[in-house]
């Protein structure tokens, strides 16, 4: 049997964010701790957070940041949702985020049924969140949408089916995404266990290697060059 990654190779115009924005306006963006630009910051402060991503957006003349895979960062010190000790502090991102304006469309990835949704509230916590099942191939795996508006998830329901590419909901602001600048937490999940409307988008380095198996590189779906 062909493994998952290999099926999402053949893929193609998969898009999370709003089909009218083509990849030429796409740039990636750093948020790991070697970014020493981000010391200056108050990473806490969605306002100051904001006003940092619209500058990195104008400066590389783009309307959507992205990145954040496997990647280690600051951003999540002094939230009581990741502390813990050393070994077990969650500081690892393991989906991709897209940074762009709140109220921006997201769509499915790919064909699939809602399995589950929430709102996860509290600091640091994705907010209003949907995950979606699906199967290629007669392979089962899960997309998850974290950081929407409420709006996005006020009158779905559990089995609601989506095309790829239709319209899933919308980005949430601070005041309902966790406290972050607005953006779409998009994530992989092959074996999504016991989790309802949730599933771990950071970990510890520690869980490290369990997750980059479970939760693949969004991007082998996306293909952002």
């Amino acid at each position: 049997m062909p493994t998952l990654e290999s099926l999402f190779l053949k893929l193609k115009d998969v898009k999370v964010i709003d089909q009218s924005i083509p990849y030429m306006h796409y740039t990636p963006i750093d948020l790991s701790v070697w970014n020493t630009n981000l010391t200056q910051m108050d990473l806490k402060n969605p306002q100051d957070f904001e006003l940092f991503i619209e500058n990195h957006l104008h400066k590389n003349n783009a309307k959507i940041a992205f990145g954040g895979y496997n990647e280690e960062r600051n951003l999540y010190d002094n939230r009581t949702l990741f502390e813990g000790e050393q070994s077990e502090k969650r500081n690892m991102h393991i989906g991709m985020d897209l940074w762009i304006k709140a109220g921006t469309p997201i769509l499915a990835a790919v064909d699939g049924i809602v399995h589950s949704f929430n709102f996860n509230a509290g600091s640091g916590n994705y907010g209003p969140t949907i995950i979606l099942e699906h199967c290629i191939d007669n392979q089962i795996f899960y997309t998850l949408y974290g950081h929407l508006a409420l709006e996005s998830i006020e009158k779905l329901a559990i089995g609601t089916a989506f095309r790829q590419g239709e319209p899933l909901g919308t980005l949430g602001d601070s005041a309902v995404n966790g406290g972050y600048s607005p953006h779409l937490h998009f994530q992989i999940i092959k074996n999504i266990a016991d989790y309802v409307g949730d599933y771990p988008g950071v970990c510890s380095k520690k869980d490290l290697t369990y997750y980059l198996e479970n939760c693949p590189d969004p991007n082998l779906l996306l293909k952002i060059k």
